[in-house]
């Protein structure tokens, strides 16, 4: 099997010219004039696939003249241009409004509207190609030549197929001269009047042609993907506030994320899964999608309910060195391209991630909180404990120490980090050398503790004490090993890692944000750990970097060496708010706000980790994806962390504390999906806030969640503190006896 996931480079630019359209599986990316140019990375694509390598409009053999790019929908844009002034006259009288829509394919109408009292003739050409190039092929720009492309024209129909690859693209439009390569319509505009026409491709997958979703004989409003967005709309809740960067950030983060969103077409009642991003990663990844979810609870618990039972479909169930694949972990990626082997799962599953497995049990525990889908928790509850295996039988068994969770890869094609840092130079020590694995991360071990306190709250709820007891006695046993292995008092930080020789991974990086977030880290070290992540050194003025400007690896132009991630920083200022540190929360949050209005209100995955002292304004990263997943959902986790809100509900008890920068104002958030039910929030100026609707089963606290000593900080209540206290003193005076 050819590996498509290895490639450890950086994709093809896009360049910041480019219009990128998306549903589902399916995506666009073209100029700003609307046409996709061959050459590059510009192509129509679906099931990691691209249909058209080129689709250029020409009046007359003359490009079109851009005005204006409108879009109203993630799926939708509104090319305007008009033609070049004809002969005789000053200006142009010929608009020209192209609408697109992608969704399992391309609908394109095309509108000719005439401003002159003169009937105005012309000939309009589309220029089209299609290489049928698999989506790795062209991220790597490495398009293979396809030898067995065949061209069939039947009236104004164009089929292009490639028998090898089982894939291609059908046009269909009326009253067209159709040759290869080439749509004509020869055409005559009335004077004051209008001429149009509508172009559909659908795609040819396993040799059988798929009926694009935007079909050119419906309206656009009766669609599949408008219908759903339609409804996601208007059920996903609003948050009204007078700062601009914040309202403007959660309004794309609403689209993106209803835009990103799969869904299974023979299981159309099945909650959707979520897609990492465009345009590369249009596909479920478990750990994009799984903190995708977990930081998007507060808009739609559905996607997190989805992707979970995706991946438990997943799961692994044998031993497969190539793809990586063991008994309980979760996948990485899942692809459907022509490079990738089909599966019984509808596609090809690489399993190369060391994090994705405690992420799937962390993030079905915090589901729980929130009090929806219960009988869905209970139906996965054996693949969170398959997970829990994968752990401790595979993951711990691949390095030195006992009891930490490891990666290394099982063949040269796997990728070398399997963290969220995966690049090959991702992890390196101070002085840059790079680490070899078997490397033990520092956020994984964090999960990993996080995944044994959430299945501990499954076992108490149940009942079960004996597995109570032994995921508290493996949540402690972690946390205590990971304080004494991964601190370095000489520095005050934690190490990113701890090597095969047992020796600390050294350099100074973001990785122990994530460490705060999941509450790993010890009370007293907090302090240090706040300090150096607010350094000058780590702290750009929008962002933190992921590595530390004075390492030997630092590169504020590099994907993970001293680049900033909407993600990662959303993650640790929710770790900063675990911890009291509030106003460097706030610091962050602002950054990253301001950094979001300088790029249109759209958080891009990364951007580069320059100074803000030195660049007034964030430096786009060029292959940056845009729109992508976590990034999207950053701004409202970081909302969600700085309202301070941790529901319960299985205790019947939620807490709300907000703790908003002042510029913030007066908050709103209406229709907030809390218990089975929509609640209001209400936070005034001066921080009174008040919680409208919640059942009068939940008690609702104002005031800060207590931080908590033990096993559960940060994910329960005082009650279940006493019990593991307990259940902790029997087992050690049992191993005494």
């Amino acid at each position: 099997m050819t590996n498509a996931w290895t490639f450890e480079g950086q994709p093809a630019a896009l360049g910041d010219t480019t219009v990128t359209l998306v549903e589902g599986t399916s995506f666009c990316v073209s100029t700003r004039t609307g046409d996709i140019v061959s050459g590059g990375a510009q192509g129509v694509y679906h099931a990691d696939t691209r249909l058209l390598s080129r689709w250029e409009l020409r009046i007359d053999d003359v490009p079109v003249e851009p005005l204006q790019v409108l879009s109203d929908q993630p799926y939708h844009a509104r090319f305007i241009g008009r033609t070049q002034p004809r002969p005789g006259r000053a200006e142009s009288t010929l608009l020209v409004v192209r609408d697109r829509y992608v969704g399992g394919g391309l609908r394109e109408d095309i509108r000719l509207r005439n401003e002159s009292d003169e009937t105005v003739g012309c000939l309009v050409n589309i220029h089209l190609a299609s290489d049928i190039a698999d989506l790795f092929e062209v991220k790597v720009g490495r398009v293979q030549h396809v030898h067995d492309v065949d061209t069939v024209t039947e009236g104004s129909t164009l089929r292009i197929f490639s028998p090898s690859r089982s894939r291609g693209v059908v046009l269909r439009t009326e009253d067209a001269l159709v040759a290869p390569g080439r749509l004509s319509f020869r055409v005559v505009v009335p004077a004051r009047g209008e001429w149009s026409t509508k172009i559909q491709a659908n795609p040819i997958i396993d040799g059988e042609e798929v009926q694009a979703r935007f079909s050119a004989h419906f309206p656009v409003q009766s669609a599949e993907p408008a219908v759903r967005f339609a409804a996601w709309d208007r059920d996903i809740p609003r948050v009204r506030t007078t700062h601009r960067a914040l309202a403007r950030a959660l309004e794309r983060s609403r689209e993106d994320l209803g835009s990103l969103r799969l869904f299974d077409q023979d299981k159309p009642d099945q909650p959707p899964t979520i897609a990492a991003g465009a345009p590369w990663f249009m596909t479920l990844f478990g750990r994009d999608s799984l903190l995708t979810s977990w930081m998007a609870l507060p808009l739609d618990q559905s996607l997190a309910l989805g992707t979970l039972r995706r991946l438990a479909e997943l799961q692994g169930k044998k031993e497969d060195p190539i793809t990586e694949e063991e008994p309980g972990k979760i996948p990485h990626e899942l692809r459907s391209g022509v490079q990738t082997q089909v599966s019984v799962h509808g596609g090809s599953c690489y399993y190369g991630s060391v994090d994705a497995t405690p992420l799937f049990v962390m993030l079905l525990g915090e589901l729980r909180r929130w009090g929806l889908h219960d009988e869905a928790v209970d139906e996965l509850l054996p693949a969170a404990d398959a997970a829990l295996r994968w752990i401790e039988e595979y993951g711990e068994k691949q390095g030195p120490i006992e009891g930490l969770l490891w990666y290394r890869r099982k063949t040269d094609q796997g990728l070398q980090n399997q963290g969220w840092k995966d690049s090959f130079d991702g992890i390196n020590y101070a002085d840059g050398r790079l680490a070899k694995a078997p490397i033990a991360l520092a956020e994984v071990q964090g999960y990993v503790y996080a995944a044994y306190t959430a299945r501990y709250h499954f076992a108490v709820e149940a009942g079960d004490e004996e597995t109570a007891r032994r995921c508290a006695q493996r949540a402690n046993r972690i946390r205590r090993l990971f304080n004494e292995l991964f601190w370095l008092p000489d520095r005050g930080y934690y190490a990113v890692g701890i090597d095969g020789a047992g020796r600390p991974i050294d350099s100074l990086a973001s990785n122990m944000g994530h460490c705060l977030w999941t509450g790993i880290v010890d009370e007293d070290k907090a302090p240090s750990v706040v300090h150096h992540l607010m350094s000058d050194e780590m702290f750009t003025g929008f962002g933190i970097r992921t590595l530390a400007s004075n390492m030997g690896a630092y590169n504020p132009m590099s994907y993970h060496n001293g680049s900033v991630w909407p993600h990662d920083n959303a993650l640790i200022v929710s770790g900063l708010v675990r911890y009291g540190f509030v106003e460097e929360a706030q610091r962050v949050t602002l950054g990253l706000l301001d950094a979001a209005e300088e790029f249109g209100g759209r958080l891009p995955e990364l951007f580069c980790g320059f100074d803000r002292k030195e660049f007034p304004v964030p430096v786009p990263y060029p292959t940056s994806c845009s729109p992508q997943a976590w990034a999207a959902a950053s701004p409202i986790h970081m909302l969600r962390s700085l309202l301070r809100l941790d529901p319960w509900i299985p205790y019947g008890q939620a807490w709300i504390a907000p703790a908003l920068p002042k510029e913030f104002g007066e908050l709103w958030v209406t229709g907030l999906p809390l218990a089975g039910e929509r609640v209001d929030v209400v936070v005034s100026e001066d921080g009174t806030t008040e919680v409208i609707g919640l059942p009068s089963r939940i008690t609702v606290h104002y005031e800060p969640r207590p931080p908590l000593s033990v096993l559960v900080d940060g994910t329960g209540g005082h009650a279940d503190d006493r019990n593991v206290e307990e259940l902790n003193d029997d087992e050690q005076r049992r191993e005494k006896a």
